[in-house]
């Protein structure tokens, strides 16, 4: 089993900029590929970021492409998410994502273990 434990989300205003952090722990060398998620309240869970083993393959939603910039750091296990000139509908709860395959895919149903999510409200 992996653990993951997302940290870092506040209430910021409009433009302001934040970085998620997501820890794993557990059977960290089974999983490769990492994303990060996020659901509005009222809304469907969405894909916003993904990125491979090695870190030289990522892929942004539209939504965020710009703005957001998820790497990681395997010596600690951890994935990040620097989220910059952030808007009001960037609003939602936050959660990482695992998949044991080495795919960089953008659905939900590709990963294997999720955190509990950290939320983030952007204020006008």
């Amino acid at each position: 089993q992996v653990q993951l434990v997302e940290s870092g989300g506040a209430l910021v205003q409009a433009g302001e900029s934040l970085r998620l952090s997501c820890a794993a722990s557990g059977r960290t060398w089974t999983v490769y590929a990492m994303a990060w998620f996020r659901q509005a309240p009222g809304k469907e869970r969405e894909f916003v970021s993904t990125i491979n083993w090695t870190g030289g393959s990522t892929y942004y939603a539209d939504s965020v492409k710009g703005r957001f910039t998820i790497s990681r750091d395997n010596a600690k296990s951890t994935v990040y998410l620097q989220m910059n000139s952030l808007k009001p509908e960037d609003t939602a709860v936050y959660y990482c994502a695992a998949s044991r395959s080495a795919r960089v895919v953008t659905s939900s149903n590709f990963y294997d273990y999720w955190g509990q999510g950290t939320q983030v409200t952007v204020s006008p």
